[in-house]
């Protein structure tokens, strides 16, 4: 989009730049501060744990939010993203940090009442990602 996107507000004007692409529903993850849905706002991160290593966690969001194949909507999906990506940054390493499904589901299930519940999702455009 050609834009830094460092909040919530940076996101929504980044995904209105790919609505304008042609994209029908641009999401655009936000590190520690969750992911952008366009249509919905600002999908809240999961806290798993202590930071060890952010490395893996985009790749983690993506195949989280690849839930969306299983029949969840957009919303549901990109949640499913932020938990996985909240708990691979809890362990080191890349493909080991990977969460098994179940301690996802476990992980929304526990915190249930804290987050955004939801259409198909087209693109997925990361910003950079917090190294601590």
């Amino acid at each position: 989009a050609g834009l830094a996107v460092h909040s919530a507000e940076d996101a929504a004007k980044a995904a209105e730049v790919f609505c304008d692409m042609g994209v029908t529903t641009p999401i655009i993850t936000l590190g520690d501060k969750g992911a952008y849905l366009h249509g919905h706002g600002l999908i809240a991160p999961f806290i798993a744990g202590a930071v060890v290593e952010t490395t893996g966690a985009g790749d983690a969001f993506n195949g989280g939010a690849a839930a969306l194949y299983e029949g969840f909507t957009d919303s549901e999906a990109v949640k499913i993203g932020c938990a996985n990506a909240g708990i691979s940054v809890t362990r080191a390493g890349t493909a080991p940090s990977m969460p098994p499904r179940k301690r996802v589901d476990k992980l929304i299930s526990d915190n249930a009442e804290h987050y955004l519940l939801g259409s198909p999702i087209a693109l997925f455009v990361s910003s950079a990602q917090k190294k601590e």
